[in-house]
Order: structure tokens, then C-alpha cells, then sequence
């Protein structure tokens, strides 16, 4: 993960993403890229460090590049704006995991509290949420 910090970093300031949830996406999705085949994963559904899935989005960059990282966290915030108009009355806490989960499962899918009920092995947003502080822990 070490190697895609700065564009991460870069990316987090630009988006106002904390750069350390980027970093917990990709290992979620990706294992930083290491169970990538050519960039793709997911039966070669989904491409990139942060898994984009190409069923629904135009790819934009290399799987690697700070353009695949920027399209990846657009689509998060995306999602987290979704579950925010949906969801007015939950906490900013309970938004980010809903957006999280939304990432993974569409924010059509986020539908009560217990957001991570639909996600993959029902512990998406949970999960990242711990990778992410585990990042912060070590600088990002």
C-alpha cells in the first residue's frame, strides 16, 4: 500500500476524503492490488486498486493511477451523498458506513441501520471502517 499513499494523500486532500479510508478501500477490494489479474477483478467485473465496477462506470486510468484512485473515491462520495439525502436523520457516523456500504452494494441497497445486512460477507462497511483507523494509525 506504501507505494499508492501519495496519490492517495493527493486524492484525500482534493476530495476531502480522509486518505486513510481510500487506503482501506483497496485493501478491502484489492489487497493493494495483489489479487488483481491485469488490473481486474471480481470474474473481471470490476478493475482497479479500488475495484470499480465496469458494469456501471466508464473505467478512467491505468488500474494503478491516480485517475483510477480520484474515479473510485468520486463514486464514494457519491454514495455517501446518496445515503445522506436518503437518510437525513442518521448521524454523519451512520452515513459514512451507509455510504461505505453503499460502495459495495448501491445505495438502493442500504436500507436500515444495520447497513452492512446486504453487503459482502455482511461486514463491508465495518470492515473498512477498522482498515481505515489501522491507516491512520500509520500516517495516511
Amino acid at each position: 500500500m506504501k507505494k499508492f499513499k501519495a496519490k492517495m494523500v493527493t486524492v484525500g486532500k482534493k476530495l476531502c476524503v480522509d486518505p486513510a479510508l481510500i487506503a482501506a478501500i483497496a485493501s478491502r477490494e484489492s489487497r493493494a492490488g495483489s489479487a488483481l489479474i491485469n488490473g481486474f477483478g471480481d470474474g473481471g467485473n470490476a478493475f482497479g486498486l479500488m475495484q470499480v465496477d465496469i458494469r456501471y462506470h466508464k473505467i478512467r486510468g491505468a488500474w494503478n493511477s491516480q485517475e483510477h484512485i480520484t474515479q473510485a473515491t468520486e463514486i464514494l462520495v457519491s454514495m455517501i451523498k446518496a445515503v445522506t439525502k436518503k437518510f437525513p436523520k442518521w448521524s454523519v457516523e451512520q452515513k459514512l458506513k451507509g455510504g461505505i456500504a453503499a460502495y459495495n452494494i448501491g445505495p438502493g441497497n442500504v436500507r436500515t441501520e444495520n447497513v452492512d445486512s446486504y453487503t459482502t460477507a455482511k461486514d463491508y462497511s465495518n470492515d473498512v471502517v477498522a482498515r481505515a483507523q489501522y491507516y491512520k494509525e500509520r500516517g495516511y
